[in-house]
């Protein structure tokens, strides 16, 4: 293409560069890629309409019980990480915007002067290479756009994925206190006739000291119980965003029942492919390679190349008309060392799209294999661990009133129920934890400190 048809070519590219940002900040498409995967979408941050709109919904959440629904809409309205997430998508939206405007012409001017004698020299150059790579360029930061969407909705998925959790925990430790209250009154109500009983002669001096050992082993279990209740609910209010004791979190007395049956297994290696976050950025990242590769094979040897309009004036003398060139000439740097960088990154991209794929199957698999055997602990605990202990509270009761134990074995008995029961507490929460960490893995990669902890009895 000459210099002339260059030109001829700028009104039509200055009407299709008009581009303009979009009005809610690239969040409609963050939605259509994370929605699925968490249940709701992110509302738009911009403007004082949106902000009020987030205001009421969250009064709305907070005025009622909280729901691990709930939740996990309360972290989209107000997570602080979450919105910072949403702000870099407006920067990649300023990139692309910007991408799709053609660069500003450049204006040279210069004026010399002497005895009278005044030269002035004009011109206006044009970016005559941008404009030939321009529709390869937007494509690109199209590309490096919806990589940055995908950056994103995977950070919607974490702050889903961390709300549900959290509130599992919370709710878990809420449920535990009371337990742990309840195991503390029981001993104190022990110790207390064991003392009385010493004190007419009906009970040993060994035999209190063991219920006042086991209350205070119960204080200790209560403290405990109590610190893990307010670090839990607190973390649960840093993963929604919110303060829990300014705004009156309210959380339910108990976690979900365990559903009547687990989930199917998924197809572990097209759910990977198909739904993965994690896998579609990588592919993404490698596409957005392959069209700068292209760029960069185009551009090798020429770089810059401007072309516009100059004239030239004198005093005394007709104005000159022309055009200039400015080009810079490849005699140390044939961008041979470009071409191979680009083609180095892509490779690196593509081993990394395969890896992606790779750890997503292995992920997927990990974490189903958690579910099912966390559902299947919390089912022994509900069919079998729990009610045997009912049963045998029961039988206890029957020979207590038929005068075959004492009132001490009953006691001891109705402990040992409590811990069973607290024990089916902790399997519960295991197994709703478990079960984020599945729906959590089918939208994208799961870091050490996400997974469900199986290797102790404590809550993280």
């Amino acid at each position: 293409m000459d210099l002339r048809g260059c030109l001829a070519c700028i009104p039509g590219l200055l009407l299709a560069g008009c581009a303009a940002f979009s009005p809610d900040g690239g969040v409609d498409g963050v939605n259509r890629i994370a929605a699925p995967h968490v249940g709701h979408a992110v509302p738009a941050q911009r403007g004082a309409d949106a902000t009020e709109a987030i205001r009421r919904r969250t009064a709305e959440l907070l005025a009622r019980e909280l729901t691990a629904d709930g939740a996990v809409e309360l972290a989209l309205l107000n997570q602080p990480a979450l919105r910072a997430g949403l702000a870099e998508l407006g920067v990649a939206e300023a990139d692309l915007v910007q991408a799709g405007r053609l660069p500003n012409p450049s204006l040279r001017f210069g004026r010399l002067g002497s005895s009278g004698h005044v030269e002035i020299d004009r011109s206006v150059l044009v970016d005559v290479l941008g404009l030939v790579t321009w529709p390869v360029t937007q494509r690109v930061e199209q590309q490096r756009y919806a990589a940055a969407q995908l950056r994103t909705a995977a950070g919607v998925v974490d702050a889903a994925a961390a709300a549900r959790r959290a509130y599992v925990d919370a709710v878990a430790a809420r449920m535990q206190l009371g337990y742990a209250e309840q195991v503390h009154d029981a001993a104190d109500a022990a110790a207390e006739l064991a003392r009385r009983m010493e004190q007419a002669g009906n009970f040993s001096t060994l035999a209190r000291l063991r219920e006042q050992a086991f209350v205070a082993q119960a204080g200790i279990a209560l403290e405990h119980a109590r610190a893990r209740d307010v670090a839990a609910r607190e973390r649960l209010g840093r993963a929604l965003g919110i303060d829990p004791a300014a705004t009156g979190l309210r959380l339910p007395a108990a976690l979900p029942p365990l559903p009547p049956s687990p989930i199917a297994a998924p197809a572990a290696e097209q759910t990977a492919i198909d739904q993965r976050i994690d896998v579609r950025l990588a592919t993404q990242s490698a596409a957005a390679l392959a069209e700068s590769l292209g760029l960069t094979r185009a551009t090798r040897l020429v770089n810059v190349l401007d072309a516009g309009y100059a004239n030239k004036s004198q005093t005394g003398q007709p104005r000159e008309d022309g055009y200039e060139i400015e080009l810079m000439l490849p005699l140390f740097d044939f961008g041979e060392t470009r071409v191979v960088r680009a083609e180095a990154r892509y490779q690196a991209a593509l081993a990394q799209a395969a890896d992606a794929a790779l750890r997503a199957r292995a992920e997927v698999r990990i974490a189903y294999a958690g579910y099912r055997s966390a559902y299947a602990a919390a089912q022994r605990y509900r069919d079998d661990v729990v009610p045997l202990a009912q049963a045998v509270s029961a039988e206890n009761l029957l020979r207590y009133n038929a005068m075959q134990i004492g009132v001490f074995d009953l006691l001891a008995d109705a402990r040992e129920q409590i811990a069973s029961v607290s024990g089916a507490v902790d399997a519960l929460r295991r197994y709703w934890r478990a079960d984020a960490d599945l729906q959590a893995a089918l939208a994208g990669p799961l870091s050490r400190a996400d997974r469900t902890d199986t290797d102790d009895g404590e809550m993280p």
